[in-house]
């Protein structure tokens, strides 16, 4: 109870101070002087008035219905978790990284690089037994390559030139090549188990319509067999 009435107070108390304050500074002299602390008075009033409400409006606001970081919901799945964890970081640094670095051709590879690198993860989080395929790439030739572009845009940024400068981004330049084609076969190799199953069923079906007359090679037979 107490509590409120120091609230409701607070205007009176504030009202008060500007009268003193009034009385030493200003002078007054005249009626036009009353009105005019009259009614800086009550623009006081309700400034200190509107304060206090709203401060005991947000104290009166269950915790639960303050703003909270988002959180992503998880898979069930750590691996998968993580998977998708360490995709969304490796995709915004590529991108960050084509935003500072004005080279076209490197944002080319760039782009590449990580167009690659989204399918090389989206691949895994579907078949998360595949991870071991990746193990290099995730804990080497990815962290690696992020590593190489930052240089180049650190050596970039600060317009000077020099032997170890120039010498390092061109370093960087050559080596870019080989990194996206070594990206572009990391994923080509994960579908290599896929591409045997579709070979052999392939084989499977082909044989089986063979012999049910329902090539043209089979059909062909069957007429014969018939006439």
């Amino acid at each position: 109870m107490s509590r409120d009435n120091n609230k409701s107070a607070a205007p009176i108390y504030a009202v008060a101070a500007l009268w003193v304050l009034w009385m030493i500074l200003f002078p007054l002299y005249s009626l036009g002087h009353y009105i005019l602390l009259v009614l800086s008075s009550l623009i006081l009033y309700n400034i200190v008035t509107n304060a206090g409400l709203k401060k005991v409006r947000r104290k009166q606001q269950p915790e639960k219905q303050r703003a909270e970081p988002e959180k992503k919901a998880s898979t069930g799945n750590e691996q998968v978790d993580k998977l998708i964890k360490d995709r969304d970081l490796a995709v915004k640094e590529m991108r960050r990284l084509d935003d500072n670095i004005k080279d076209e051709k490197i944002s080319r590879q760039i782009n590449d690089l990580e167009a690659t690198t989204q399918k090389i993860f989206d691949y895994v989080i579907v078949h998360p037994d595949k991870v071991g395929q990746i193990s290099k790439f995730l804990n080497y030739y990815l962290p690696t390559t992020l590593k190489l572009l930052n240089t180049y845009d650190r050596m970039g940024a600060r317009g000077v030139e020099g032997e170890n400068i120039t010498g390092t981004m061109q370093k960087v330049e050559d080596t870019l090549e080989m990194v996206v084609n070594a990206f572009h076969k990391q994923l080509d190799t994960l579908f290599a188990g896929e591409a045997i199953d579709v070979s052999a069923d392939i084989t499977v079906m082909e044989n089986l319509m063979k012999n049910e007359g329902l090539t043209d090679d089979g059909l062909g037979r069957y007429n014969i067999t018939q006439e």
